[in-house]
């Protein structure tokens, strides 16, 4: 005879979440949230590699590839608007100071101009870098030649910016990172694949070198006619205009011009 078996006691709701632990009920899954990490156990951020920066870097340089994959040179010097820029606060304080012999008010025509351009560029909704990078060059200018009380001080601001643009790029060519490299590598789709072609470094330091000397070229032309003192301060106003964006401008070609790759070996077609 056997024994019948004695049926499990049925489960009373609420059961499972009772305080007890039995053996062999199944626990309830946590309800508390799981924990966060601490700052020591967060990822660490990505950190930009070397092909980023120069990338970065060589669109902010501002350079433009026209539609048959050159350089878009004038583009590339702010259009029409962007010459208009560097060049009309300059030309409006030579001028007035000319006409005028005032040194105040011709300082404020500058500022002025400059102010102008901003103005237009937040109308235009355009991009204020430019505009704001020029209306800050022309006020240290301003307040240099009126802290001094010499219009000629007007322009050693721009003598230490070209100083340390060709200490900038020598550096980048004793590295063997050339200036032209990083800003022309990336219009021609090179990326930073020139660096392992010894051809192509040293072809990107000629055209360093080419931008460098007309940086040395300004700094050659103009510091003498600095040191003349008031007698030279028309020269050194009027070669300032022609040599800042004109100059720059058929730098940045010749560079590109001596920078091209060569061209690619048409592929020998077999003989019969």
């Amino acid at each position: 005879m056997t024994v019948p078996e004695k049926p499990e006691p049925a489960v009373q709701p609420g059961a499972a979440q009772s305080g007890a632990v039995q053996s062999g009920a199944v626990q309830p899954a946590s309800t508390q949230p799981a924990a966060r990490p601490g700052p020591d156990q967060e990822p660490a951020a990505a950190q930009p590699t070397v092909a980023q920066l120069a990338e970065g870097y060589a669109a902010k340089a501002g350079l433009h590839r026209s539609g048959n994959g050159n350089i878009d040179v004038l583009k590339s010097a702010g259009g029409i608007q962007g010459i208009a820029e560097s060049i009309l606060p300059g030309l409006v304080f030579l001028v007035a100071f000319t006409i005028t012999r005032e040194l105040p008010l011709a300082l404020t025509a500058a500022l002025a101009v400059a102010a102008a351009f901003t103005v237009v560029r937040l109308v235009q909704r355009k991009p204020l870098t430019q505009a704001l990078a020029g209306i800050a060059g022309v006020g240290v200018s301003a307040w240099l030649a009126n802290t001094t009380g010499k219009a000629e001080d007007f322009y050693v601001p721009g003598f230490f910016t070209n100083f340390a643009y060709i200490v900038a790029m020598s550096i980048s060519i004793a590295v063997r990172w050339p200036f032209a490299g990083l800003i022309f590598g990336f219009i021609r789709n090179e990326g930073l694949d020139w660096r392992k072609d010894p051809a192509r470094v040293k072809a990107y330091q000629i055209g360093t070198w080419v931008i460098i000397g007309v940086l040395s070229l300004r700094l050659l032309v103009q510091v003498p006619l600095y040191f003349m003192g008031e007698p030279g301060f028309a020269a050194l106003a009027t070669t300032r205009l022609l040599m800042g964006a004109p100059l720059y401008i058929l730098g940045i070609w010749v560079a590109w011009l001596l920078t091209r790759p060569a061209p690619a070996a048409a592929p020998a077609t077999p003989t019969a």
